[in-house]
């Protein structure tokens, strides 16, 4: 071998090593990285709900948005079987109206759903923004220009954009905390939602709540108010017909001047508002048997209740696809009905047997 020969074969088995280097350099990396992040397995699951939307294979026709309002209190399962009603709950916990605008758009980069349903309830939480609840939103959404913006929306003080792109400078330091879970679910997650409802069939009775205490401004949030806005304007642009719901759930406290801008923000827009409070009778709750949690949130009993009565207002006021007899999604949705009747019977069992649902606790975060 010549001279030139063997420097060329050297810089080649130079550039082949370095190339090797970088990839088990960056495979080790990218598995570290999601052996770290927070799996959302167990107890806090709502940190799995915006990923699960992506795998889904049939189109949504309804899109509801916003926190546990809406992802604890509708079925979309139930919408299904008593009305054909395709949806999809994009509800995450403490989720801003900045954050469900995002979605939104983030939705219409696949799907334009006939209905959006928002909640207004995130409209008392904007003005205190926590990084746990910004990190159950936004880690899950698929990278684009759209979750780009939903971050530098979103980031308290202390957070910095590079984290997301990087979660392990937010999570280098749960390598004590690590569980099996974390192991187990490396690369692959169980579904944990029912189309992004959260369900919970345990019962505790609704009991007294605190008298409400007195605020010195009642003044919604303005950055709030304006995302609201933002999401009328691109609903109309995109001949989507929003309606905006408030659960009917009495505590925590909602103010009647709260409820007066939003009746305000409605009528300015041409927007139906059902705050739910209003139709219990209608609607059929009884409290002491149709909440989980003492009245915070409906359980399923509940939420099947309520998803019946919205149900009857949807296919009544909007030309909604019957996807009952559409061959199909009927198909797709015969198996999450089965995955809905299997959790439901899982926990009932599992509270026979321990009087609560130990799977599904407040503290944990896996």
């Amino acid at each position: 071998m010549t001279h030139e020969a063997q420097r060329k074969s050297n810089k080649t088995k130079t550039v082949i090593t370095v190339f090797l280097c970088v990839a088990v350099a960056s495979a080790i990396f990218f598995i570290v990285q999601r052996l770290l992040v927070p799996k959302y397995q167990r107890g806090v699951v709502e940190g799995s709900f915006v990923e699960e939307y992506y795998d889904e294979e049939v189109p949504h026709e309804v899109i509801f948005l916003g926190d546990c309002d809406v992802y604890e209190n509708y079925s979309p399962i139930e919408l299904y079987r008593g009305y054909g009603i395709s949806s999809y709950i994009r509800g995450t916990a403490e989720q801003y109206m900045w954050q469900s605008y995002y979605l939104l758009e983030d939705t219409l980069r696949t799907e334009t759903p006939k209905v959006v349903v928002l909640s207004v309830h995130g409209l008392q939480s904007g003005g205190d923004v926590k990084e746990a609840y910004n990190r159950m939103t936004l880690d899950g959404m698929r990278w684009s220009g759209t979750k780009a913006a939903a971050i530098n929306a979103s980031m308290t003080e202390d957070e910095t954009f590079l984290s997301y792109v990087f979660p392990i400078l937010r999570y280098h330091d749960r390598w004590e905390s690590l569980t099996d879970v974390d192991f187990e679910h490396v690369f692959t997650k169980d579904r944990v939602s029912h189309n992004g409802y959260y369900m919970r069939c345990d019962v505790m009775p609704q009991g007294e709540f605190p008298a409400a205490t007195p605020l010195v401004d009642y003044t919604l949030d303005s950055k709030s108010m304006d995302y609201m806005q933002k999401i009328a304007d691109l609903c109309k642009e995109k001949g989507i017909e929003l309606v905006l719901v408030r659960a009917p759930i009495e505590y925590p406290y909602w103010y009647d001047e709260w409820e007066e801008q939003v009746e305000a923000f409605a009528a300015e827009n041409n927007l139906e508002y059902f705050s739910y409070i209003n139709y219990m009778d209608e609607i059929g709750l009884d409290m002491s048997q149709d909440t989980y949690d003492a009245g915070l949130h409906l359980n399923i009993y509940g939420a099947e209740k309520l998803s019946d009565c919205i149900g009857a207002y949807l296919t009544s006021t909007y030309e909604l696809t019957d996807f009952r007899e559409d061959a199909d999604v009927s198909t797709v949705y015969e198996e999450k009905i089965a995955f809905y009747e299997d959790m439901k019977a899982d926990q009932l069992s599992e509270i026979a047997g321990y009087g609560q649902l130990m799977s599904y606790g407040a503290n944990a975060t896996e």
